[in-house]
């Protein structure tokens, strides 16, 4: 089967900045910051107190009582996602071959708060204090089958797990299954429920958050010389791909299409950025390969850009070191700023920005960007959205192991 292109009909977004995909995206061309302090838990005794968590989240608005409490909120928010995705794209799920339709969504952790809960009632009751739902509602390819299950869809159906790398790695592997045949549509993305006591005491103990409990919305600050550590942030985000033919044989909305992809590792180290970028740039290359375009072609990059001190200049230098002069010339940016760090949802979250950014004409800004490091020197679209046309645009999302991934989209042309 010769190979074929591959447009994206639907989204869906669950996040610290808007709980549908249209306020996702005037969210973040509007530079509102979804980071506040954390009401999921007390944080009294915790070093930071604040998160882009999603607020006044009710499940009993989604779920009835009985199903809320045996998922745990990874998966709520997944089929909350999946369900607007679908919608979007105004598929009609009577008419179409169910067994061709994949779904990958992974999530980084899994049901942390499970994981958490259970593991606090085992403590005080035993083995008995253990929900059976407890293994079923922990384990991170659980999105991806609660949704198959829901919506009857049995092409490939599992999780890439690749920590902050997640959600891109499962959207090109889908775009890999409808452009080489094995599925004509694929629900993707990521989703992630991490703002929990476990989570925050984890990632503080490693000394990875910002401490800015004074003026938490401008705590996650890429690029900028003040910056004290990435937020941690949760959400969801998915797209709905499918084959060209099939699109234009419904008639579907084009959102842009998918041209190419990069995966590389550092093979450097657990959780720091190989300062060479020479794992980064593979994967920089590689998607621009795959795509058969050159570096003077990119428009605009969606930056992984943590707000960490190490991360966000290893970045720029490997971006510089790619790109040449043209790096000057590319509207970049962190929506980071903005949503915190959504681990595994961040690539996809991130890639549907990329994506919008190409469909609208508009790239989002970098916010809290008010004094640049010296060593971060490029167009990182500092804290106002700017008009632009963009055709090629990338994000790139990195992951604790050194996993890397770089995607490509392009302004759909009939």
């Amino acid at each position: 089967m010769a190979e074929r292109r591959v447009v994206i009909t639907g989204i869906g977004a669950f996040t610290p900045v808007g709980k549908t995909a249209p306020d996702f995206w005037n969210g973040l061309i509007s530079g509102k910051s979804g980071v506040r302090p954390i009401t999921h838990f007390d944080t009294t005794e915790y070093p930071t107190r604040f998160a882009g968590q999603i607020e006044d989240y009710d499940s009993n608005n989604h779920f009835d009582r009985k199903e809320a409490r045996r998922l745990d909120p990874v998966t709520q928010y997944a089929l909350i996602t999946a369900e607007e995705t679908i919608l979007d794209s105004k598929i009609d799920l009577d008419t179409i071959n169910k067994d061709r339709v994949a779904v990958l969504v992974g999530t980084g952790i899994g049901g942390m708060k499970t994981f958490y809960d259970q593991s606090i009632s085992h403590n005080e009751h035993g083995p008995r204090g253990v929900t059976p739902f407890f293994i079923p509602m922990l384990i991170p390819d659980m999105p991806a089958g609660q949704i198959s299950i829901k919506y009857g869809f049995r092409g490939p159906n599992f999780c890439a797990v690749s920590a902050c790398a997640t959600g891109s790695h499962n959207i090109g592997l889908a775009y890999d299954f409808i452009k080489h045949g094995q599925s004509d549509m694929a629900l993707c993305g990521g989703t992630e429920a991490c703002v929990w006591e476990i989570g925050i005491a984890g990632f503080s103990s490693m000394k990875a958050l910002s401490r800015r409990n004074d003026e938490p919305e401008k705590a996650s600050r890429p690029f900028d010389k003040d910056r004290d550590g990435f937020v941690l942030g949760e959400g969801a985000s998915m797209m709905f791909l499918e084959s060209l033919d099939s699109a234009q044989e419904r008639g579907a909305r084009i959102y842009g299409e998918i041209v190419g992809y990069g995966f590389s590792a550092d093979a450097y180290h657990i959780t720091a950025p190989d300062p060479d970028g020479s794992g980064v740039i593979l994967a920089y290359n590689s998607a621009l390969k795959m795509a058969g375009i050159s570096t003077t072609d990119i428009d605009h990059i969606n930056m992984h850009g943590t707000s960490t001190p190490l991360g966000d200049i290893a970045e720029t230098n490997s971006i510089k070191k790619v790109f040449g002069d043209h790096a000057y010339k590319i509207n970049l940016n962190s929506t980071k700023s903005m949503t915190g760090h959504m681990l595994g949802a961040a690539g996809a979250a991130e890639s549907l920005a990329t994506l919008l950014a190409i469909y609208h004409g508009i790239v989002p800004p970098t916010i809290n960007l008010d004094n640049p490091d010296p060593e971060c020197d490029l167009n990182y679209t500092p804290n106002e959205a700017e008009v632009r046309d963009v055709k090629y645009a990338m994000n790139n999302a990195f992951g604790f192991g050194g996993h890397n991934t770089t995607l490509v989209f392009k302004k759909f042309e009939n």
